[in-house]
């Protein structure tokens, strides 16, 4: 709970941008370049306004060679400005395109590697939007906005240089009616912004997410008659989203404001511009330059204007997905064992004990599933879970097998705590076969294969035909090679267990937990897939959560579970 409140917080910019640039090693030398092109071609735009008011006194003053330089060099300013801004703005894109591939890499590796729990305590379709859409919107803006940001900020800067040089005083006065009141502005955007963007953001978020529990529970829904509910609830955070999108145009409004205090500064201008030369304290070039530099000033603040809400957009998806990559930071941090050849693994994975000491466990606070339990497997003992529906079982399975980290108590293998085994080392000692066995788009052939190492053709027709399954497979239309096509393809809800029996027998490991493989499922296959079981080392612990009776009779030890504890053993 603690974590989705923090992935909804709302974000501070600089902060947000000083954890960016952490994601940009590798890359900062390009973005350097791409800065000083961008800050080179900034400077040819404030240059112009002061060679023009040069020119208008050098018109005054019928001088008429200091005239044709001055428009000479506006010439030469307008190409040097041509070729610097085409260039910023390749580089920047390649460099904003770099940063924007790397952080999507990290995403997807870390979500790739993120602790179940985690996963599982976050909407789906929240987790697919920071990893999908947000990442596209930031592409999006270094592609379009992220230029012309660094092109308005640097033209402010240097343009204020650019009116002290000319006149302090105009200077003066232009800052005390402009900035005060162009400040009060923005301060009531950066009040109100923040707070409007975040929860914009997640409110997509949260429609995504029904939108995404509407096409996988579709067949229920029909069937069950709870359409009408779920367009109730679809239409309730659709119309929170349209608030919350209503609530953000109202707070960008304010920024419309500055195109008063435009008015007024300009007006301002004009008249102590007036009465300084009427002093004869500035030249009417100077006056000139003060009125188009001021201009352009004004034409860069309208342009941030419009700016400020892609970038307060742009920084909220940054700032959520900055928060993602740290919160799944803990799996990209363990150390990670190289691939282990197949034969190999049996050397390399010692068969031991595989233990459960004191373990709690909840999914929410104050809830918990599983009350100090302890439970012990000798090195290749077949033992079987049994219980009624919310016992714990397939809780404690997913602890056993590393999947989830207990709040309290250890889980060990051969004298060591699971959570300091390497992924890769701990995936070839403990291996799950869940309830639901998931595809991929693909032939079986390539299903089977989704185990560490790749193993080729033959390896793995040998490990179906080592579990007796080589007639299975036949029956198939083009045998291994049949296409699948989707989440489920052809296959039963037993041959999807199949499927993960033979990717559990291709890592060969020391334990394997099955969670209810023969529940529902027809004789016949239940039956290959005992066969199959049996065809395994007999050195292999097995860990069975089971309801069939044929089942459980053919394990020599049943752990029954109740309420989150053991409550008997049947030796």
């Amino acid at each position: 709970m603690a974590e989705q409140k923090r992935l909804s917080a709302t974000p501070d910019s600089s902060r947000v941008l000083r954890r960016a640039w952490g994601h940009t090693v590798g890359h900062r030398r390009l973005i350097a370049l791409a800065l000083a092109a961008s800050t080179a071609a900034t400077l040819t735009t404030v240059a112009v306004p002061a060679v023009i008011g040069a020119g208008v006194d050098q018109l005054l003053q019928d001088d008429r060679a200091g005239l044709l330089t001055a428009a000479g060099a506006l010439v030469v300013l307008a190409l040097l400005r041509l070729v610097l801004f085409r260039q910023s703005e390749i580089l920047l894109t390649e460099a904003g395109e770099r940063v924007v591939r790397r952080l999507r890499e990290l995403a997807v590796g870390r979500l790739s590697r993120a602790p179940l729990r985690f996963l599982e305590a976050h909407p789906s379709g929240d987790l697919l939007r920071r990893t999908t859409t947000e990442i596209a919107d930031l592409a999006n803006f270094v592609r379009g906005q992220l230029p012309d940001v660094l092109n308005v900020a640097g033209y402010l800067l240097f343009t204020l240089v650019l009116l002290l040089s000319q006149s302090w005083l105009l200077t003066l006065a232009l800052l005390v009616v402009f900035v005060p009141a162009l400040l009060l502005v923005l301060r009531r955007f950066k009040k109100a912004a923040p707070p409007a963007f975040a929860a914009e953001a997640a409110a997509a978020g949260r429609v995504a997410t029904t939108y995404q529990e509407l096409v996988g529970a579709r067949e229920m829904l029909l069937t069950s008659g709870g359409t009408g509910y779920w367009r109730q609830r679809f239409t309730a955070d659709n119309e929170a989203r349209y608030r919350a999108a209503r609530r953000t145009q109202r707070t960008l409004f304010v920024i419309s404001l500055s195109r008063i205090v435009q008015g007024v500064t300009s007006g301002a201008l004009l008249v102590v511009g007036g009465l300084l030369v009427s002093a004869d304290r500035v030249s009417v070039g100077v006056v000139v330059v003060f009125v188009l530099a001021t201009r352009q000033l004004f034409d860069s603040a309208t342009q941030a204007s419009n700016l400020v809400g892609q970038v307060q957009h742009t920084v909220t998806g940054l700032a959520r997905l900055l928060d993602l990559l740290e919160t799944t930071d803990r799996g990209a941090k363990t150390r990670a064992a190289p691939p282990v050849p197949a034969q190999e693994r049996v050397r390399t994975a010692p068969r031991g004990t595989l233990e459960a000491e004191g373990v709690h466990y909840s999914y929410t606070d104050g809830s918990e599933v599983l009350h100090g339990l302890s439970l012990h497997v000798a090195a290749g003992e077949r033992v079987g879970l049994v219980g009624p529906t919310g016992a714990g079982k397939t809780t404690l399975a997913k602890l056993l097998t590393g999947l989830y980290t207990p709040d309290r108590g250890r889980v060990r293998y051969d004298g060591v705590s699971l959570t300091d085994l390497p992924p890769d080392e701990l995936r070839h000692r403990v291996v799950l076969v869940p309830q639901r066995v998931h595809l991929i788009a693909g032939s079986l052939l390539d299903n089977l294969g989704l185990v560490p190492g790749d193993p080729d053709e033959a390896e793995i027709r040998r490990a179906v035909h080592r579990l007796g399954l080589t007639g299975w497979a036949d029956t198939l239309p083009d045998g291994l090679h049949t296409a699948l096509g989707g989440d489920r393809g052809r296959l039963s809800a037993g041959e999807l267990q199949i499927v993960g029996l033979v990717r559990a027998a291709l890592l060969d490991p020391a334990v394997l937990v099955l969670d209810e493989a023969t529940a529902d499922i027809d004789p016949d296959t239940a039956g290959r897939l005992e066969t199959a079981l049996d065809a395994l080392r007999t050195d292999r612990s097995l860990v069975v959560i089971a309801h069939r009776e044929t089942t459980i009779a053919r394990l020599p030890r049943v752990v029954r579970l109740d309420r989150g504890a053991v409550e008997a053993a049947r030796p």
